[in-house]
């Protein structure tokens, strides 16, 4: 029944709870989370990266300017529409946008500082 969440490796697609779907570059970064099974201290996720599909729009026809714009990959429209059908996400009323801004900006902070903690102990390696 869900194909495309099966191909992904996902053997139990109904114990998926929810999941989460971010912009990082070039790349969609899908986060399946699943439910918490009994005795574990935290659930279980997977996460998936999609490269984003380049295109050129022509944005006037008279010069012949092109414009160079990404949108999401067929595929992974595929897999957000059986985790829809799993999840049964609510609408959501209205996105205060300072917070999502806000959110997006302490997520790149740890991905940030995580990045520069790597390279620092690569650099460490070569001493």
């Amino acid at each position: 029944m869900f194909q495309h969440l099966t191909a992904l490796g996902i053997q139990e697609p109904k114990q998926i709870e929810r999941y989460s779907l971010r912009q990082e570059a070039h790349k969609d970064v899908l986060k399946i989370y699943f439910r918490k099974q009994k005795g574990e201290l935290f659930a279980k996720s997977v996460k998936f990266k999609y490269p984003r599909q380049v295109k050129n729009v022509l944005v006037d026809g008279g010069s012949n300017k092109y414009k160079e714009v990404t949108e999401i990959n067929r595929n992974l429209t595929l897999i957000i529409d059986e985790l829809n059908t799993i999840t049964k996400p609510q609408k959501l009323a209205k996105v205060d946008t300072k917070e999502k801004i806000l959110s997006d900006l302490r997520h790149l902070e740890k991905v940030v500082s995580s990045k520069i903690a790597e390279i620092e102990a690569d650099l460490e390696k070569l001493k």
